[in-house]
């Protein structure tokens, strides 16, 4: 776990970008996350809110990130 100071810092990554990477990823997969969007509540953490989903849709994302972890 980093420390404390570190949980604090600025993150370094856009939460925009980041939005743009997962969505396109997600979309190779052929998984759409509807609610998929930046969290403007607080700017400086850059947070990303994944939203709701269905839990078939749910089975789907684990799926991938397992044959994902398993490569």
């Amino acid at each position: 776990m980093p420390p404390a100071t570190e949980l604090h810092d600025e993150p370094s990554v856009d939460a925009f970008a980041a939005v743009e990477s997962l969505r396109a990823a997600l979309d190779r997969s052929g998984i759409v996350l509807p609610s998929l969007a930046v969290d403007h509540a607080m700017p400086a953490l850059a947070l990303v809110d994944l939203g709701r989903i269905r839990a078939d849709v749910a089975m789907r994302l684990a799926d991938a990130l397992q044959r994902g972890a398993a490569a």
